[in-house]
């Protein structure tokens, strides 16, 4: 057991002093205000008054450990015919993980990654036509970029040998030492988004030419997707600083979540064209040309990761937090404040995947360099939430 465990949930807002990058990942330090751990705009709902808003508090329940032993994870990806893939994220090398018994496969290595800092081999995502092409789509750090490829993924080879050769399908997005984003997930509109990092280059955000600090919306052979806000554009929002997670609720909207620098780490609602502020704005503004996330933490709360959707709330995952948040929300608000699980309990956590139903996948990150790993680290975990 980790040292300073909280083993109930706890609900922000106890007051205290931030400082550091937001990112645990890296970036530059200072100090920001005294102030509670978390505000939420919960003020007016954009949901039909028929949609059910969840309950203000919530529980979490470790179930197991799925499995351990795992270096540096960063992607997870389920399998329709079962097990998970984990992409390691400075091995370069992706893994098959067995739900069931723990037992843990590598498929193959991805050619073509260079991994240093935070870049390396990062978001997974299958092909929404996965049951017939079988496609395997990774997030990676090249040597000159980030971009996004796919690989026929075949279980029936031999172990370290089931991935094709990668097909870049898009590139171009800025690399650097810290904010290279990297989440890549599917759409309800079998649409690819990807989460995009300004790399240092902070007017790379506010830049719509440029592919840094944005959100993308890509068709899954990587063209810029029908209906986006942009002429013959990929961007889908901008203004974002590093954007971390992505996921959509059961009305098929969605959120992201994105590191701070200083004072606030964010929860946004996504709009189409939307400018999230960064560098301008971290946090809320006053500034109606900027939108304004639905919850945001001080960063040494949050460094948020990972995101996903289950029992009417966003769970989103924290690094340098290590902890677990619960956002219930109510259309594209939140419904109460954030309530925090997991902390301390098993340091750093990465990536939150649905596992259907009340069940979550959750991903540590001890190993990523930034961590203080124990014995077994890093692991998958199954939770139970409600």
């Amino acid at each position: 057991m980790r040292r300073g465990v909280v083993t109930a949930g706890l609900a922000a807002g106890a007051l205290l002093l931030t400082a550091g990058c937001s990112s645990g990942d890296g970036g530059s330090s200072g100090a920001g205000p005294s102030a509670s751990a978390s505000r939420t705009a919960v003020q007016g709902s954009s949901s039909p008054s028929a949609e059910e808003t969840p309950p203000a508090k919530g529980t979490v329940e470790v179930v197991r450990t799925v499995a351990e032993g795992l270096n540096s994870p960063w992607g997870l990806a389920p399998l329709p015919e079962g097990g998970l893939l984990v992409a390691s994220r400075d091995e370069g090398t992706i893994t098959h993980v067995d739900e069931s018994t723990g037992r843990k496969t590598e498929v193959g290595e991805v050619p073509g990654v260079s991994a240093a800092g935070e870049g390396g081999l990062l978001g997974l995502a299958l092909s929404p036509d996965y049951a017939s092409d079988h496609m395997v789509y990774a997030y990676l750090t090249s040597v000159s970029d980030n971009r996004i490829v796919r690989m026929i993924y075949d279980p029936k080879r031999p172990a370290g040998d089931r991935l094709g050769a990668p097909d870049t399908v898009f590139k171009g997005i800025p690399k650097g030492m810290i904010h290279n984003g990297g989440r890549i997930a599917f759409g309800p509109d079998g649409m690819l988004y990807v989460g995009t990092g300004e790399s240092g280059d902070r007017g790379l955000a506010q830049d719509k030419e440029s592919l840094g600090g944005k959100i993308l919306r890509l068709t899954p052979e990587g063209e810029p997707a029908p209906g986006n806000p942009f002429p013959d554009s990929a961007v889908y929002s901008y203004g974002h600083r590093n954007v971390q997670g992505l996921a959509w609720d059961s009305e098929q909207r969605l959120f992201a979540s994105e590191f701070g620098q200083n004072t606030w780490d964010e929860l946004n609602a996504i709009k189409p064209g939307g400018n999230y502020g960064w560098p301008a704005a971290e946090g809320e503004s006053d500034d109606s040309a900027y939108v304004n996330p639905i919850a945001e933490w001080h960063t040494d709360d949050a460094s948020p990761s990972g995101i996903a959707y289950a029992e009417g709330s966003i769970w989103m995952a924290g690094l340098k937090g290590q902890r677990l948040w619960r956002i219930p929300l109510r259309g594209t608000e939140a419904s109460a404040d954030p309530q925090s699980f997991l902390q301390g309990d098993h340091g750093r956590l990465r990536t939150v995947v649905a596992a259907g139903g009340d069940r979550l996948w959750v991903t540590t990150s001890n190993t990523d360099g930034r961590g203080d790993p124990e014995k077994g680290d890093d692991r998958i975990l199954e939770l139970k939430v409600s």
